[in-house]
């Protein structure tokens, strides 16, 4: 029939790429036979996945919703000013742009939007916690801004915003950067704007991380504090993987152009599209919940590697992710990280701070919680993981295990 849907159709890729066809099945029977413990992964909806696979992969829109350089796009225009508005709504925020490609591409944007080359940027340290894009040497940010870190205390391991304001004062920045990669605890946003106030520099969040917690409600919104609002729809928010900025209306338009026409060409659109599904998702009180047990299952996940022997960075966590040192069982967070892999539980090596060990070798890993909450685990399974990582990083076989556990929680069950 005309009006029958036509959309992602396993049988014809079979057909014409066996070779690729058994790349995907592999890849479903990997997730649904093992643990996803990477912090920035999760399992997106049938509706995502539906949205990504449509013929909204063909269209081409430079530019934005009813300024477009092609013509046809009144239909993907609907899309992304859909997107858009929910984005402003779950958000509180004024503008939204929902276009880069990746939370790279969105930081990209940010420092093209409000820098200069050569001006001074104060973010964290990447050892301590940041991202490759807060000023490592062999990225952008390191390459064209004079970035200044700021570390995390030796004693407790959480940001001294003292030494922050410090380091403002002496290095007048005209950006500051919060938000981490490998930091379990809640930010002081609050005390972040307060900072940069004090020198005149712009505040943005890097919000990659823990944007989809701040959408389900379950941590603080850093929104109302910072100029600008950098982030992921994948991780926690479950959405496909691309970025998404959200700024002050007075800044709308510069970042606008930072994205397009400066860093971007043509907006994945079927991406777009899949964004304001996650958003629309979001927005469900069920999501609420989700994010909810997400934190509760990152505690109960990090209390129970303590009780294994493995020390959460900062003694614990806030958020969706921990940190674990495993210096008191004498193993390098690489060791840990393919013995894990070889019990079907993926998580990933991490330097901790103050690390003794090079990053590719580090001293801890990083596990999240996101794609298990998805699945539906809570907390006791949150202590039988913990137990099946100790017994991998011990040497046990524990495979048989982990496809108990996951049978009983599978992704993308089978109708």
């Amino acid at each position: 029939m005309a009006d029958t849907y036509w959309g992602p159709d396993f049988d014809a890729l079979r057909d014409t790429d066996p070779e690729i066809a058994d790349v995907v099945l592999d890849e479903l029977a990997r997730l649904r036979g093992g643990l996803q413990l990477i912090a920035s992964e999760n399992l997106t909806s049938p509706a995502v996945l539906a949205v990504l696979g449509s013929a909204l992969t063909n269209k081409y829109a430079e530019g934005y919703p009813g300024r477009r350089y092609y013509g046809g796009c009144g239909e993907v225009d609907r899309a992304e000013a859909l997107g858009i508005e929910r984005a402003k709504a779950l958000f509180g925020a004024e503008h939204a742009n929902l276009q880069p490609h990746s939370g790279a591409g969105a930081n990209l944007a940010a420092y093209a939007a409000l820098l200069m080359p050569g001006d001074t940027v104060l973010a964290m340290e990447l050892p301590h916690g940041g991202h490759l894009t807060h000023g490592s040497k062999v990225n952008f940010s390191g390459k064209w801004f004079d970035t200044v870190g700021y570390p995390v205390r030796k004693d407790d391991e959480l940001i001294d915003y003292d030494e922050v304001r410090d380091l403002a004062l002496q290095h007048r920045p005209k950006m500051i950067i919060c938000g981490a990669t490998a930091y379990p605890r809640l930010i002081d946003f609050a005390r972040f704007r307060a900072i940069a106030d004090e020198v005149s520099a712009y505040l943005m969040v890097d919000a990659a991380h823990f944007i989809g917690l701040v959408a389900g409600g379950a941590i603080p919104s850093p929104v109302p504090h910072a100029d600008v609002v950098c982030a992921t729809t994948h991780k926690v928010l479950r959405g496909p993987r691309g970025g998404m900025i959200l700024c002050r209306e007075g800044l709308a338009q510069r970042i606008d152009k930072a994205v397009f026409p400066f860093t971007q060409g043509g907006p994945l659109m079927h991406a777009v599209a899949a964004k304001a599904v996650a958003l629309k998702e979001a927005a469900q009180p069920a999501y609420a919940d989700y994010a909810r047990q997400v934190i509760a299952n990152a505690r109960a996940l990090a209390a129970g590697l303590e009780g294994e022997g493995m020390r959460p960075v900062s003694g614990g966590t806030d958020t969706h992710l921990a940190l674990i040192d495993l210096r008191a069982l004498r193993i390098t967070g690489r060791e840990a990280e393919e013995r894990c892999d070889a019990a079907g539980i993926t998580l990933n090596k991490n330097a901790i701070p103050y690390d003794p060990e090079k990053p590719m070798t580090a001293s801890g890993i990083r596990v999240g919680t996101p794609s298990v909450t998805t699945q539906g685990m809570k907390e006791p399974e949150m202590r039988r993981i913990a137990a099946l990582i100790a017994a991998a990083v011990r040497g046990e076989p524990v495979a048989q295990q982990v496809r108990e556990l996951t049978a009983a929680f599978p992704a993308y069950p089978s109708p």
